[in-house]
This record gives C-alpha cells, sequence and structure tokens, in this order.
C-alpha cells in the first residue's frame, strides 16, 4: 500500500514573550523564525497584539459588507478608483503561477491603504459603503482601527526578523513602521463550497507575494495551502484561532540574498456549508527605500546576488509583469497603468 504523503510542518511561535521585552524570549523567537524562514518561508504567530475582541468585531464588520447588496458594494468598485481601493467582484481576478490559470477565483474582496494625495505609486482615497446601509455605521472606524493594529504588529515582526539576522532590532524600522508606506488591507469572503465542487475551482490560485511580508487571518474553514518545492507537493495550513500566518515575499527573499524563503502558496475551495472569511495585511514598506543584500546574508568572500532596487521600481515592475501590461504600458505613470488594468477587470 502506497505511503500517505508526510505533512509540511507550518512552524508555530509565541511572541508574547517577546513583545513583553523578554531577553530570554527574544533570543528564542529570533532563532524560530530563521529556522522557519529558512526552511519553510512560513509561520503562524501566537501571543501577539492584536486583541481577540478587535478580531471579532473585524469580522463582523466585513460579513456584513460582503452581506450587502451588489449593487452598493459595486459603487465603490475597484474600477471607481484610480488606486486600486475598494470592492473586487468574485472571478475577476487571477493569480495562478501553476497548472490551469483559467479557473476562476471565487473569491470577492475589500482592499484599503493608507490615504494620501494622488501622484505616486498606489496613492489616493480609500472608498467606503454608505455608513446608513445595515450594518455600516462604524465599517470605517473598524477597519482602520484594525489596520492600525495589524501594522503595529507587522512593525514587531521585522523586529523579529532582524534579530534573526543578526541584526540591530530597529534596522527595518524606516521601512516597516513608515505609516506612509505601501501596506495594504485586503479582505476576502469565500462562498460556502458544497460537497463536490470543490476542486472546480480556487480561492486563490498558486502565487508568491511579491512584497516583503505578509499577515493572514484565516478562519476555522481553512483553505490555505504551501508548496513544498523540494517534493512539488501541497500541504494544508492548518487554521489556529486568533493565529497569524506570516510570510514573506520575494522583495524580502531578495533583501536577504535569497536566504529566507518566499513561498508558493494557494487557497482552495474546501467544502463547507459556510462562508469563508480571511484578512491578508501586506506591508511592502516605504517606497523610497533602497533594498540591497543585508550584510549578514552574503558569505564571506562572496558578492550579493541581486543588485540595489529601489522599493517603489520593484512594485512597480512587479505588478506591471503580472498583469502583462506591454512595452508601451511599462512606461506610463501608474495610476493610467492601473486604469487600464481595471478596464480589464483585474484587480491589482
Amino acid at each position: 500500500m502506497a505511503s500517505s504523503k508526510p505533512e509540511l510542518k507550518i512552524p508555530v511561535i509565541n511572541i508574547s514573550g517577546y513583545l513583553s521585552g523578554d531577553d530570554a524570549a527574544k533570543k528564542s523567537c529570533a532563532t524560530e523564525l530563521r529556522h522557519a524562514m529558512e526552511d519553510v518561508g512560513f509561520l503562524q504567530v501566537v501571543g501577539h497584539s492584536v486583541s481577540p475582541d478587535l478580531q471579532k468585531r473585524f469580522i463582523e464588520a466585513v460579513a456584513a459588507f460582503f452581506a450587502l447588496p451588489m449593487s452598493e458594494k459595486e459603487k465603490i468598485g475597484l474600477d471607481k478608483s484610480p488606486c486600486n481601493r475598494g470592492y473586487e467582484r468574485m472571478g475577476v481576478e487571477r493569480l495562478e503561477e501553476l497548472e490551469d490559470s483559467s479557473k476562476l477565483e471565487q473569491k470577492e474582496g475589500f482592499t484599503v491603504r493608507p490615504e494620501r494625495p494622488l501622484g505616486r505609486f498606489m496613492t489616493g482615497p480609500n472608498q467606503w459603503p454608505d455608513p446608513s446601509l445595515p450594518g455600516m455605521s462604524n465599517f470605517r472606524s473598524t477597519y482602520m482601527e484594525y489596520f492600525a493594529a495589524v501594522h503595529q504588529l507587522s512593525t514587531s515582526m521585522f523586529r523579529l526578523i532582524s534579530l534573526s539576522l543578526d541584526l540591530d532590532e530597529h534596522y527595518f524600522d524606516a521601512f516597516a513602521a513608515d505609516p506612509d508606506g505601501t501596506q495594504l488591507c485586503r479582505s476576502h469572503h469565500y462562498p460556502p463550497t458544497p460537497s463536490g465542487e470543490a476542486v472546480r475551482g480556487r480561492g486563490i490560485g498558486a502565487h508568491t507575494d511579491f512584497g516583503a511580508l505578509t499577515l493572514l487571518l484565516q478562519d476555522e474553514i481553512g483553505g490555505l495551502e504551501v508548496l513544498h518545492k523540494p517534493t512539488g507537493t501541497w500541504h494544508h495550513v492548518t487554521p489556529i484561532e486568533g493565529a497569524y500566518v506570516i510570510n514573506i515575499g520575494d522583495l524580502m527573499q531578495r533583501w536577504t540574498n535569497d536566504r529566507y524563503l518566499s513561498t508558493m502558496h494557494r487557497v482552495m475551495s474546501p467544502t463547507s456549508s459556510k462562508p469563508r472569511y480571511s484578512v491578508a495585511f501586506f506591508n511592502d514598506g516605504a517606497l523610497d527605500v533602497t533594498v540591497e543584500a543585508i550584510p549578514t546574508c552574503v558569505p564571506a568572500g562572496e558578492k550579493p546576488k541581486y543588485p540595489p532596487l529601489k522599493v517603489e521600481d520593484h512594485l512597480l515592475k512587479r505588478y506591471r509583469q503580472s498583469y502583462s501590461l506591454g512595452p508601451a504600458e511599462m512606461k506610463t505613470p501608474m495610476p493610467v497603468v492601473s486604469s487600464t488594468v481595471q478596464s480589464l477587470g483585474i484587480a491589482v
């Protein structure tokens, strides 16, 4: 009889001791994180700073938003925004980098970023539902309260990454703590999946994140899978109540000279009679920071694998590559490119 595949173990790290300032906990958490990022590229974090009450209120607010009539949600659709904020219809986005890219992604989403004047990459105002709609009176304030709390947690994680790389704890602060950086908070709603339909579509296709750091809050239904590259097998990330699934993106892999891994992952549509909700927070840092190989990640006597690169240039290039924009569009400022992409029904 054929043996079943061994499950890839996603490390779980309790960072409460680190956040309390305990020196021994700092060291042990940094060591655990180093092993997780070198071996898997994913981990789950518990004992963090985001309260269960805030998580609960936020998910309730998100569920109320997605329950609104489609006509109301589409009033703040991505096609109404010059800077990729607002509501994303189901089935318009494809991120599949492996296998069949024709499968529609079975989710709808809502995206918020820091609000800054138009003129630079992804800058501009957010879009919000009418507060007079059912359940929407506190939607904006709850969303931004959650945004601030998870941004703070992401900054703490960057500090822990610094320690894991034998750097000063605040090495990444100028990049990660900037309140006007390129963070985004995207909530997703996946409809119930009847038995027999789970394999017909994917929640989100296989991809790597091309930014720096992702923090995902998933509910008990799950569906997130991580690729174990050496064996080519996919492994389920078992949900832990209140935990954040954390992974690095391509920008951080480059920054660490390929020492830390940006791992391929996807979201399947598991059989469920209930809707599924998840929230991804991406901290892709300050646009003006130049990323070059961290000294502790370059072996003695060797040269860095990559030349220095400005964060804004990296993000512009990757967004444009992801949506197959031609040479003429590659020379176009991002707000115009964004409009071109949105006219095709694709959310960036």
